[in-house]
């Protein structure tokens, strides 16, 4: 079985991409947000949220 990303529609606080992104992976949505608070806080917070926006509009959305 071919594993897809998709955003996720349970595990979603604004878009649902950082909980896709943690059901693909197979680990823990807080684990993968809390990465991406990380990366934008760093990086100025700009490419974090470029990226997350991005994410947003081209990762389709978990089929029901």
């Amino acid at each position: 079985m071919q594993r897809r990303l998709y955003r996720s529609v349970r595990e979603r606080m604004l878009g649902g991409v950082c909980g896709g992104l943690a059901n693909y992976l197979g680990t823990d949505p807080t684990l993968i947000r809390l990465v991406w608070v990380a990366l934008s806080l760093f990086t100025s917070g700009f490419p974090g949220i470029v990226l997350y926006v991005v994410g947003w509009i081209v990762i389709p959305e978990e089929p029901a």
